[in-house]
């Protein structure tokens, strides 16, 4: 359900937003808008969601989740807005538009913010910086006006920021036969009926069920909120855990096979002194004669006779020096197979724990910004972090997993990369790319005098094909170096690094391996 007239009318009553200073502004999605407001010593969080079914405007109760990236209409306000003033806030009549009168500093004809923060000194905060601006654009009387106009129409919403010209600077949904366009006058006044007229249809304040955690109910405000957090769109708590379901289910699944294949690993290699007992009695029999792939041999150690599997080809001898091979083999395997089936453990553990906290948080908003970290569900202002399946507190700006003990970084973007080669990593740390094709850069983190297993370079470059554009092609060549070997490139794009002294390494992509792998990392479908 979208919100009556009336209703609008009664969530502005409550929150009072004449003199609000704008703070901040998010756009959790293409469809809704969040507005950070500060006024006598109070943040309020206001959404105005203009979906399908659920139009409304209502204060929150915590930050909504940032979006992956910053999308159009968020960058528009964030340049015009902060640090503007709501004059007003009301809606035409009973036609169900919000309009914002709002006053903001003038940047044009300024100086630059460079000029500023060099004006004020090197290492300034960012908000002293705007204040001065505010200060010196308050001096010379430059202030613009905005309004910025809400239509909370089901199935034709949108949200428009026009100047003091009446003309449109942009919408959340561009609207050409409306007129809705960059440049063109704002018409949504238009053909509206006179305030003082009676509404065409009468609307009454629907009882809404208390806002939970509040002993009185708490005002219409929480009670929308909760209401609309509960039962409508994309952000409803149903449909976000009904996705943090899937996704772990599908998490836990995949980590359930792992523990079953490292466990069944494990106990046959936890038979290791039997393969030495084996050899031991193909020793004692060397005048026995090879007629087959199997030799039947009293067992002096258990008693009876023993058929033991063995290879005609060779002599019995050879034979024996196989199981000693094999008995090495498994002792020295067994320890890195039962630190890998530990880890495992772990992780499943720790998802089946970051589900059973999502499926407590009472806050939709908090669900979906963990879901978008790939974490569990905390406070604001918690500590920790940390991707599934890492087994260690820190967190990444990117997909880690940790695979017996050592740590693969997986950065996805320009961005990521970069942050990773800022931040993250260090010159002994290995780091993988594909050969001629665009993608991720790989890193393996060094362990103190301990080389990178071969098993866990495949890994790394099988994520390294994976995420690249080689990845249709089933598999491609890829190089890799240490980080102290890469070289910034000039005047290139963000994370653009010339490697040298690099190797040459082919990968063909296992997609069930691809799979475990990007379950642990918590990046599935």
């Amino acid at each position: 359900m979208s919100l009556n007239w009336k209703e609008i009318d009664l969530v502005l009553s409550e929150l009072e937003l004449a003199g609000a200073k704008i703070e901040r502004i998010v756009q959790p999605s293409y469809d809704s808008l969040v507005i950070g407001l500060y006024k006598g010593g109070k943040a309020t969080e206001l959404l105005i969601s203009i979906a399908q079914g659920a139009c409304r405007l209502h204060s929150l109760r915590s930050s909504p989740p940032r979006p992956p990236r910053a999308l159009r209409f968020q960058e528009c306000l964030r340049a015009r807005l902060p640090g503007s003033v709501i004059e007003s806030a009301a809606q035409l009549g009973s036609e169900r538009i919000v309009r914002f009168e709002l006053v903001a500093p003038r940047t044009e004809g300024l100086s630059s913010r460079a000029t500023v923060y060099k004006a004020i000194g090197d290492g300034a905060r960012k908000d002293a910086a705007r204040k001065d601006a505010e200060r010196r654009s308050e001096e010379i009387g430059a202030f613009v006006r905005y309004r910025l106009y809400a239509r909370l129409w089901s199935g034709a919403g949108n949200v428009l920021l026009v100047d003091e010209e009446g003309i449109v600077v942009d919408a959340i949904a561009r609207r050409p036969k409306r007129g809705e366009l960059s440049g063109e006058p704002c018409s949504i006044e238009k053909g509206l009926t006179d305030p003082k007229d009676p509404p065409r249809k009468e609307f009454a304040v629907r009882e809404l069920p208390p806002a939970p955690g509040s002993s009185s109910g708490g005002g219409f405000n929480e009670r929308v909120e909760a209401f609309y957090s509960s039962h409508v769109g994309e952000l409803s708590r149903e449909r976000l855990l009904e996705s943090a379901r899937e996704r772990y289910g599908k998490k836990a699944r995949s980590l359930e096979a792992r523990v079953a294949e490292l466990s069944a690993i494990a106990a046959e290699f936890r038979g290791s002194e039997r393969m030495r007992e084996l050899g031991d009695i193909l020793m004692a029999n060397q005048g026995l004669a090879l007629e087959g792939r199997r030799l039947v041999c009293a067992d002096f150690y258990r008693g009876g006779e023993v058929l033991i599997p063995v290879d005609p080809t060779r002599s019995i001898v050879e034979n024996a020096q196989a199981c000693y091979e094999n008995c090495r083999k498994a002792k020295s395997g067994l320890a890195e197979v039962e630190s890998e089936l530990e880890l495992a453990k772990a992780a499943l553990d720790r998802s089946n724990r970051e589900l059973v906290a999502l499926e407590a948080e009472e806050d939709p908003f908090m669900i979906a910004r963990a879901l978008a970290k790939g974490g569990a569900a905390r406070a604001s202002g918690s500590s920790g972090g940390g991707s599934p399946g890492s087994g260690k507190g820190r967190s990444f700006p990117c997909l880690s997993l940790e695979r017996s003990g050592w740590t693969i970084l997986v950065g996805r973007s320009a961005k990521e990369n970069d942050e990773l080669l800022r931040h993250c990593v260090r010159g002994s740390d290995l780091w993988l790319h594909a050969r001629d094709w665009p993608g991720s850069y790989v890193f393996i983190k060094a362990k103190k005098d301990k080389s990178v297993p071969l098993e866990l370079l495949l890994d790394a470059g099988q994520l390294a094909i994976y995420y690249s554009k080689g990845r249709a092609n089933g598999g491609g060549d890829l190089y890799y170096t240490y980080v102290k070997n890469l070289r910034r490139a000039k005047d290139a794009p963000k994370g653009t690094v010339l490697p040298s002294h690099e190797k040459n390494l082919f990968v063909k992509v296992d997609e069930a391996r691809i799979r475990e792998l990007r379950a642990l990392m918590g990046d599935e479908d």
